[in-house]
């Protein structure tokens, strides 16, 4: 069984449980491959034989109180091996909007067929948490020891929820891990959650962990619990190698039995902290002349006031995405390929806001208007030199290696409309930028032959410099922006944003770094226009 819900723009946590279709807990098969001509599809989790499901998987959509942002949810019986949610049997549909979850945080609606009549009792209930400012995510990594056998001619098959205590004091499921067949010692595989998740960034908030049997009929045979907080799980695997340990208890048993201990044990492994892994996204503009004469209709560069540019575009929609993750919303902006006052010196690594001591702007829209002040004052000229500007932004990557911290993973974003002219030189900054915390997004502007953008970006091989080095892991993003001028912003900052954390991943393991301090974390509050 699962859910399908689509909506118009993107909000905030909405968890689905549907009930009266019977049944209790179930953890979750592989997702049901649902393909939709609706970009903005998504589903929940398949949960086997139970008609009464709690859904773990959370929809983060963002929330505009100037808009009506009508959702639709509907559930399914899946069928095995099904790609299309036409093959599943349909069982209901709800309809609201996002305006009314939010104001009340808990809407039970019923379930309706095709015919508009009421799918018997069915219901489904959608729960909506606003989500605080915090990029921060843990994760954990549990195994249990010697837990009760419930099965009669073979082990148990464990898995585990995790539930959080809200406000209301109700419990609401944030995890749900896999199965493990036939073993009373398991060893679960490590999951990572938002803290925001895990327990609204409130570090003392009551945590419940629930063990259970997994049964194939949807009646699973609870083994037993133990409570905990966050903090305390921090607290406990503070040191290396330290583990955190509780005894798994059903309250039956203790009740019952007069030498009762527990019915099994479950262990913290790991508890790591990873932190928001952007903290210093970087912009670089091409302003050579082969962009136009900004004065010209034809410019790339033109500031018209009917619409902006295809530079501005770019901007708006991938640093509006990078800034979500920039601690102190303040990016550093460069130019490259003009020659620049007092002297019009042709220069390829000037600050746009012509602060040579400090290049920063205040969150994308400063950019922005660093960018529109500049434009008149500089002459577009040339070559299109990228290197120079790749070694500046390598520099502090430099020292933030030297550090041994995972505190800052720089990102330069380059904007540039043709053919790089020192490409050797450009080659050797990449692959020595490779074995950097640093990423690069190129985003072609114009209708250039980009090709040489697309052998940087080392998709069709590895890159290597000159002299045969190749790059220590592929750091390079290249997107054309015109195969996304039609499309909405969030497609293109999907697409080059799309290999940032995996390449986030890579550097600190091959380095060995483990995660940075903790910042401070604002608890959530009730959901407000």
């Amino acid at each position: 069984m699962g859910v399908l819900g689509s909506h118009q723009p993107q909000p905030t946590l909405l968890p689905k449980h549907c009930s009266s279709l019977g049944g209790g807990p179930a953890p979750p098969l592989p997702c049901l491959p649902f393909i939709s001509s609706c970009p903005q599809m998504e589903h929940t989790e398949v949960i086997r034989s139970c008609s009464s499901p709690v859904f773990s998987r959370v929809l983060a959509l963002e929330y505009f109180f100037e808009e009506k942002q009508p959702l639709q949810f509907h559930v399914f019986d899946a069928e095995d091996g099904a790609t299309s949610p036409t093959n599943d049997t349909f069982l209901g549909s709800a309809e609201c909007t996002l305006g009314q979850i939010v104001s009340q945080t808990k809407v039970t609606k019923p379930l309706l067929l095709k015919n508009g009549k009421n799918a018997g009792k069915s219901t489904i209930t959608i729960v909506a948490e606003e989500v605080s400012g915090t990029n921060d995510y843990v994760q954990l990594t549990f195994r249990a020891q010697k837990l009760d056998n419930k099965d009669l001619f073979s082990k148990s098959d464990p898995f585990m929820e995790i539930y959080k205590t809200n406000g209301d004091q109700s419990d609401q499921l944030v995890w749900r891990t896999e199965v493990v067949k036939n073993n009373l010692s398991p060893s679960w595989e490590p999951f990572r959650l938002s803290l925001h998740s895990l327990c609204s960034c409130d570090i003392h908030r009551p945590l419940k962990f629930m063990i259970y049997d997994y049964d194939s009929n949807g009646k699973h045979d609870f083994i037993g619990e133990f409570t905990s907080t966050f903090n305390e799980m921090q607290e406990g695997t503070t040191g290396t190698g330290q583990e955190m340990q509780w005894d798994c208890i059903n309250p039956k048993y203790r009740d019952k039995k007069k030498n009762y201990k527990n019915s099994g044990t479950v262990t913290l492994t790991q508890c790591t902290n990873i932190y928001s892994f952007l903290d210093t996204p970087q912009v670089a503009i091409d302003f050579t002349a082969s962009n136009g004469d900004p004065r010209s209709s034809q410019s790339l560069h033109c500031l018209s006031p009917r619409q902006p540019n295809h530079y501005l575009q770019a901007l708006r929609a991938v640093g509006g995405i990078c800034q979500d993750y920039d601690s102190d919303k303040r990016f550093p902006a460069f130019g490259f390929g003009a020659r620049i006052p007092p002297n019009f010196e042709v220069s390829h690594d000037f600050a746009i806001n012509f602060d040579p001591e400090n290049a920063e702007c205040e969150e994308i829209s400063g950019v922005i208007d660093s960018y529109r002040r500049c434009l008149p004052q500089i002459q577009l000229y040339g070559p299109t030199n990228v290197a120079p500007i790749i070694n500046r932004v390598a520099g502090p990557a430099q020292k933030e290696q030297s550090s041994g911290k995972a505190t800052k993973y720089s990102v330069l974003l380059v904007l540039t409309d043709g053919v790089v002219t020192d490409m050797a030189e450009t080659r050797t900054a990449i692959v020595r930028a490779s074995r950097l915390p640093m990423s690069i997004i190129i985003v072609g502007v114009g209708n250039a032959d980009f090709s040489d953008m697309r052998m940087l970006d080392g998709d069709d091989g590895t890159l290597r410099c000159p002299r045969g080095v190749p790059a220590a892991r592929d750091i390079v993003q290249f997107v054309p922006f015109r195969d996304f001028k039609d499309a909405p912003p969030s497609a293109l900052a999907k697409c080059v944003l799309a290999e940032v954390p995996k390449q986030v991943v890579e550097y600190y393991a091959s380095q060995g770094i483990a995660p940075g301090a903790p910042r401070s974390c604002t608890p959530a509050t009730t959901p407000s226009p």
